[in-house]
């Protein structure tokens, strides 16, 4: 009897724990799953041109966007929750839903801000990423169409987050023992190249890991192990909760994403140096001599 309570509680358990999903699958491993009742395929690319002509069978196309919209204070902004809930239904998603996204060519840094805006929306451990994308997906030898699937309407509702912070959060952070802030632009901008921003240089006490490192020439996430010679100097004790930021908060999306495949605490300042080196009273310093 006793070992029957204790099955019986275990499989309890498994049906009421959320499903994690690998945040990087294969394109194997999609082709292996890709009729999964619950998974929802999208292509994320700046412009649907692409979509248009070839994509994964079952694809949606992902305007970036509707998820990044931009306001009169700066580009790529969280979406209004009522709005979000809107595409996201459109696109057959539900809270039960495992989303995988897939980019074009080279346009990995916006569909790592897809990643990271629909983790902020509620649905984090739910949502995967091709690694590689299309090329990726062809190079394997797999079949592309250009038809258009019938989607039924999801029934999601989203739980904005606290994934995305502002600039008090990031001075609060700077001062703090147990967080980081870290610039993930191009060591040449962090050091102070002109960019046409206001200010040059980087947010005072920041450190730096270019997002450019993050993926090879085949625009694949490194190895872990790869990663991890860049975040280690940074911060060798994974505890740490790491806030990253660049110009609009897109391609610091790609850091926040490498930071999550190798288990940090991750959180993006969405304003980035577009908001804070138009408010002089921010610090700022330069490396370069």
């Amino acid at each position: 009897m006793k070992h029957k309570l204790i099955l019986l509680f275990t499989l309890a358990l498994s049906f009421g724990a959320k499903a994690q999903y690998p945040i990087l699958v294969t394109p194997q491993w999609l082709k292996e799953h890709q009729h999964d009742p619950d998974l929802v395929l999208l292509q994320v690319t700046f412009l649907k041109f692409e979509y248009d002509k070839e994509h994964i069978e079952g694809a949606q196309y992902l305007w970036p966007g509707w998820l990044a919209p931009d306001s009169p204070y700066g580009n790529y902004n969280m979406p209004d929750a009522k709005k979000a809930t809107k595409i996201l239904r459109q696109l057959g998603i539900s809270n039960q839903s495992h989303i995988v996204l897939y980019h074009v060519r080279n346009e990995v840094s916006v569909t790592a801000r897809m990643f990271l805006t629909l983790e902020n929306l509620g649905l984090k451990d739910r949502v995967s990423f091709l690694n590689g994308g299309m090329d990726a997906w062809k190079k394997a030898g797999f079949a592309i169409t250009a038809e258009v699937p019938v989607v039924q309407k999801g029934k999601v509702v989203v739980h904005p987050g606290s994934l995305m912070v502002d600039k008090e959060y990031v001075l609060k952070t700077l001062q703090s023992p147990d967080g980081v802030v870290v610039d993930a632009r191009m060591t040449n901008f962090y050091d102070g190249d002109p960019t046409g921003n206001p200010r040059v240089g980087h947010i005072t006490g920041a450190k730096n890991i270019p997002y450019t490192e993050m993926v090879d020439a085949n625009n694949l996430f490194k190895t872990e192990d790869q990663l991890q010679t860049y975040f280690s100097p940074v911060a060798a004790e994974k505890s740490k909760e790491l806030v990253t930021y660049c110009f609009i908060g897109q391609t610091a999306s790609v850091v926040y994403m490498a930071g999550r495949i190798l288990g940090y605490q991750m959180k993006l300042y969405d304003g980035s140096l577009q908001e804070w080196t138009r408010i002089e009273a921010l610090p700022m310093e330069t490396t370069k001599k």
